[in-house]
Order: C-alpha cells, then sequence, then structure tokens
C-alpha cells in the first residue's frame, strides 16, 4: 500500500514539518559526496549501534570512541539510500503537517524527538548485541502515524494498491491504513526472529514509536487547537471528500 494523500486539512503552515524535512534531505544529499568507506565509518559514529552502548568492552576493544548521547539523536537524520529517506520523508509529509497542527510548533518537534528516542530504546532492547548501525528517521515518523491514528481515525486516505501492472487507487479509512501498517511492523518483527535472518530493517524501532505516539499524543496535543480531530460525539467531520 502507497499512501498518496489524506483528507483532513491543515490551518496552519508547518514550519518545523519542513525544517525537519530539510535537514534530513540536505544531510542525505551530504552523504552522497561521501565515499563509501566515510560513509559507514559516519553511521557507525553517527548512528546507534547497539552493542557499543550494551557492551562496552567490546566497543573499546573495537576502536569506538566514546559513544555520549550524540548518537541517539544524530541517528534520525541519517539514511542508507534513496528508498530509505523517499519512503521516510514521503510517510513524514502526508501524516505530519496535520500533528503539528493540533500540537503547535514547539511540542511537535519535542513529540518527534522523543519518539524518536523512544524508537530506538527500543531497538535496543530488542537486539543488544547488533553491530550494525541504526540510521533513519522511520522511527520517529512511526510516532507521527501513531499519534495520527489517535486524533484522526476518521480522515481517509487516497492509497496506490497495485496488483501486478495495474495501480488500484482507493480511500481507505485512516484508522484502517495505519492500523494494516502497525500489524505489518510486528508480523515483519516476528517473521524475522523466528527465521533467524540478519536484520535489515529495524522493526523494533517502528513498533517502539508508533506505541509511543499512541501513548503521548494526547499529553501533547491543544485541545482548542485541534479542529479536525476525532470527537465520539459528532458524526459529521467536515472533511472533504473530493481529494
Amino acid at each position: 500500500m502507497i499512501p498518496i494523500r489524506d483528507n483532513v486539512p491543515c490551518l496552519i503552515s508547518p514550519y518545523v514539518l519542513w525544517a525537519l524535512m530539510t535537514a534530513n534531505i540536505t544531510t542525505f544529499l551530504m552523504e552522497m559526496f561521501l565515499a563509501p568507506p566515510a560513509k559507514l565509518a559516519i553511521f557507525h559514529l553517527l548512528g546507534v549501534v547497539p552493542a557499543r552502548y550494551m557492551s562496552p568492552e567490546w566497543a573499546v576493544a573495537t576502536g569506538y570512541p566514546s559513544a555520549g548521547m550524540l548518537p541517539f539523536f544524530t541517528y534520525m537524520f541519517l539514511h542508507s539510500g534513496w528508498i530509505h529517506i523517499i519512503l521516510n520523508m514521503w510517510m513524514l509529509w502526508i501524516f505530519a503537517d496535520n500533528i503539528e497542527d493540533a500540537m503547535g510548533h514547539i511540542r511537535f518537534l519535542a513529540f518527534y524527538i522523543i519518539c524518536g528516542l523512544s524508537a530506538i530504546a527500543t531497538q535496543i532492547l530488542l537486539t543488544p548485541s547488533a553491530n550494525a548501525p541504526i540510521i533513519g528517521a522511520s522511527g520517529a515518523v512511526a510516532g507521527i502515524m501513531g499519534a495520527y491514528f489517535v486524533l484522526y481515525p476518521h480522515g481517509r486516505v487516497l492509497t496506490l494498491i497495485p496488483i501486478i501492472i495495474v495501480p488500484l487507487f482507493f480511500k481507505i479509512p485512516a484508522g484502517l491504513f495505519l492500523g494494516i501498517w502497525f500489524a505489518l511492523q510486528i508480523f515483519s518483527g516476528f517473521a524475522e526472529q523466528i527465521s533467524g535472518g540478519t536484520q535489515q530493517i529495524a522493526w523494533g524501532a517502528h513498533i517502539g514509536g508508533f506505541v509511543t505516539g499512541l501513548i503521548l499524543v494526547r499529553f501533547f496535543i491543544k485541545k482548542d487547537r485541534c479542529k479536525y480531530c476525532y470527537d465520539h460525539a459528532k458524526k459529521d467531520y467536515e472533511l472533504p471528500d473530493d481529494f
């Protein structure tokens, strides 16, 4: 399923969203000028390597410098390739403007960072001995999607579902779309654990970020700003159908 756009209006200019996307894209373009060994070194230094934190003796023997907290923030802005960053930025673009609308700029930025931190903490707990760097904005973006699931389940997402070579478009309820996405993360994570294969995607970070968004969103929204948020008492949400 490929989301194209949603139908929940945004009443503000999402300046923080634009800044986050600019920072991610700029960082990725700078990575493109690095030779592969230098890029890998950056990923190991500024990405999060679980074993670096959970096995300090191993980290020292391997030659890692003192880790500190910096990688827990910088890992969110590093991406391994074009597909990686396009998918993350596309999902962020579709869902984050409404979350910033409901929270305000500063609260939204804090919420995004907390979701990213919670995501990487979950991944470390699940794979404490992993020695490959974890990078990407997907954990923080998953938190945004969890918040959207709570605030706008009544919205609709225009979704592309390619059937072999035939592109089919459906207007899927946002709650259903995000619920399916979350279920796929859980299934994929378990399947990879059972198969014993080398982990290429940080499924735990996706799950941890999404659950964090689900739980914390109510503490960050400003109810007087949340015009289109889900309300059990309302039946007509005044959302546009022609999108």
